[in-house]
């Protein structure tokens, strides 16, 4: 017998339309012989839908579209496992369904529910407490959705109802190298009882988050026997037998799991991909600086969106060094993309005309330099008002951290990139890319990093060397490591005080940064939640 995994890119709240990608796969299944296909969590109404979930309107058009899957499987000879919301006596759930030839068959309701990370399913659900176990041709299937198999109680529950093979039904957000602790926890906690395991996962973007697809399949001994493309929709069949000791996966394809460089890549083409067309988006606007950062953004929003849709606008002052113009010029050459340049000389002037009883007998400061970026912003954000594109935010993780970045002025646009990506992996991403094809110019990469704000200037002047900040930043930020321990590790202790006193201080600046896609398991966002206004401190000076 053969099974199907559906893997699925969708939309929260296309109900329509993601009934359609379901009947589709459902459709392919059975003409390749599947009897069961298994489509991700919530594959009904895009996942996550957040405070959608607290309106009941919204469980009454997933009620709805499942009505209108049943009507459009009943002519297919194949079990359709399907996730969706459901309201069942005043209680609300994360819940699957068993369809087969236009009728329920069997409900499931999530019993693990996930409150950490971006997770909040606990705000939105009640725990379901029974196992679901369905026959085909002779062989027993458990359903569990995606947290269930992260612990040991629902795979044994439903290993003790009857159960020869589970199948997971999966909304797993990416995050760098997630995989392999997919896979662990599945052989932990499901092949380890000798149940084999076939986990369906979304894939797409949708807001922040990222899904990467990759479903797979163990056998009953914990080996992968198959496993679907990364951030593409795929439909991945598995055969299975009945034998004396349960069910049997035969092993089939197994598709390469991308490297750390090219699944962080992949990961940000599909999240600027979908952001700009799923709502409704022409195209991007990028500010080109001749920087690192947003020559890797254009090239991403390129490989994303294709040439014809990014526009690429150079904003010198004079400041901007002459290297920088000809960098810029030449990538976007090498990109094809449009490319205007709007220097800023004029505007500057006239601001400092209109401060200048204000300002007079002031020393000039950053002040002057945010009004450079503050007016870039604005540049940006009119064209992208009278043409509809959006602009594509440029700052990266270890700018936030610090709030190396202006409010209005660099932060300003729609959607930020890079903003989950450390000044180093920069670097790392820019290089890889260019051995696809050189589109960001050598010196782009090799040039120190400059805001090019005042004379002469170096983000050093004012920053620790970026392996030094990236490396306290990822310790206390993502890895939650106290002070004294980042200390302890080797970092110097200065650089470590000043780092922590700049994240504490700039929480108010990344409350209004633009949404970004997210590549950590910890990124600035859902993720980090600390108050602006604090008066803790830890360790507020190290000895």
């Amino acid at each position: 017998m053969l099974i199907a995994a559906a893997q699925l890119n969708l939309i929260v709240g296309d109900f329509e339309g993601n009934v359609a990608a379901i009947v589709a796969a459902a459709r392919a299944a059975a003409e390749q012989g599947a009897r069961v296909v298994v489509t991700p969590e919530f594959a009904i109404a895009g996942y996550p839908p957040e405070d959608l979930l607290l309106r009941r309107a919204f469980y009454v058009a997933a009620d709805a579209a499942l009505k209108q899957l049943l009507a459009e499987t009943a002519g297919l000879d194949i079990f359709v496992v399907c996730g969706a919301p459901v309201e069942r006596s005043g209680g609300r759930f994360n819940g699957a369904v068993v369809a087969h030839r236009g009728s329920l068959v069997a409900e499931y309701h999530k019993q693990q529910l996930p409150n950490y990370e971006v997770f909040d399913e606990r705000r939105y659900f009640e725990a379901g407490d029974k196992p679901l176990v369905f026959e085909v041709d002779g062989i027993a299937f458990g359903v569990l959705i995606c947290e269930d198999v992260w612990y040991p109680g629902p795979p044994e529950q439903a290993r003790s109802a009857g159960a020869d093979a589970l199948l997971v039904l999966n909304a797993s957000p990416f995050h760098l190298d997630k995989q392999h602790r997919r896979i662990g926890v599945a052989h932990e906690n499901a092949t380890a009882i000798g149940l084999p395991v076939m986990a369906v996962n979304l894939v797409g973007g949708q807001d922040e988050l990222v899904f990467d697809g990759l479903s797979f399949a163990l056998d009953a001994r914990g080996k992968l026997v198959a496993q679907a493309h990364s951030f593409v929709p795929d439909l991945l069949l598995v055969e299975v037998t009945a034998g004396k000791h349960g069910a049997r996966f035969v092993p089939t394809r197994i598709e390469p799991e991308p490297g750390i460089e090219e699944q962080t890549y992949a990961a940000l083409v599909l999240g600027v991909r979908d952001y700009v067309d799923k709502n409704g988006f022409p195209g991007a606007i990028i500010g080109l600086s001749g920087g690192v950062d947003s020559a890797l953004t254009m090239a991403i929003a390129v490989d994303a969106l294709g040439a014809e849709r990014v526009r690429a606008v150079m904003m010198p002052s004079p400041y901007t060094a002459e290297i920088s113009w000809i960098d810029a010029r030449d990538m976007a050459l090498r990109l094809g993309v449009r490319y205007d340049e709007l220097p800023i000389g004029e505007c500057m002037a006239a601001f400092d005309s209109t401060l200048a009883e204000e300002f007079r007998g002031l020393v000039a400061d950053t002040t002057e330099e945010n009004i450079q970026a503050r007016i870039r912003g604005v540049l940006l954000m009119a064209l992208s008002n009278k043409h509809g594109s959006i602009v594509l935010t440029t700052g990266n993780k270890s700018e936030f951290a610090v709030g190396y970045c202006t409010l209005y002025g660099d932060m300003a646009g729609g959607f930020a990139v890079i903003k989950d990506i450390a000044k180093t992996m920069v670097y790392r991403l820019s290089r890889w890319r260019n051995r696809r094809g050189e589109v960001i110019p050598e010196r782009i990469i090799t040039r120190a990093p400059s805001a090019e704000l005042r004379p002469d200037q170096t983000d050093q002047d004012s920053l620790p060397p970026y392996e030094v900040l990236d490396a306290i930043m990822q310790m206390f930020m993502e890895e939650n490591r106290s002070v004294a321990d980042i200390v302890a590790s080797g970092l110097p202790a200065d650089a470590v005080e000043r780092v922590v006193r700049l994240i504490r201080l700039n929480e108010y600046k990344r409350r209004q940064a633009p949404v970004g896609i997210r590549i950590t398991h910890r990124a600035f966002g859902r993720d980090w939640r600390y108050p602006i206004t604090s008066k803790f401190r830890e360790l507020p000076r190290i000895a």
